[in-house]
């Protein structure tokens, strides 16, 4: 396999991960739960806290992966086709003084 392929493997199980991501979000917490003796009790604060910072991290990862699979079509894009005009580092007015 060569790198463009392994890449648009990669991006493939980006966009799966996201998936997985949002379903972990949407996971409703649960503030009851059964004790062993068969009892109903509230789960306590701190296990709310830790539910729902998961939440908060599973949707940062979320757009973080895809903000780097969108950077990574867009190298692939690049490598086709050649670099753009724009990708120079010069300004407007140098760009236009040519």
């Amino acid at each position: 396999m060569n790198t463009k392929e392994l890449k648009l493997k990669i991006i493939e199980s980006g966009y799966k991960a996201v998936e997985h991501l949002i379903e972990v979000a949407e996971e409703k917490i649960m503030q009851k739960h059964v004790d062993s003796d068969g009892e109903i009790s509230e789960l306590a604060a701190d296990r709310l806290k830790n539910a729902a910072a998961t939440k908060k991290i599973a949707i940062f990862d979320a757009f973080e992966i895809l903000n780097r699979i969108e950077l990574e079509k867009e190298s692939l894009n690049a490598i086709e086709n050649g670099p753009s005009k724009v990708d120079t580092k010069q300004g407007f007015a140098e760009r236009r003084s040519k």
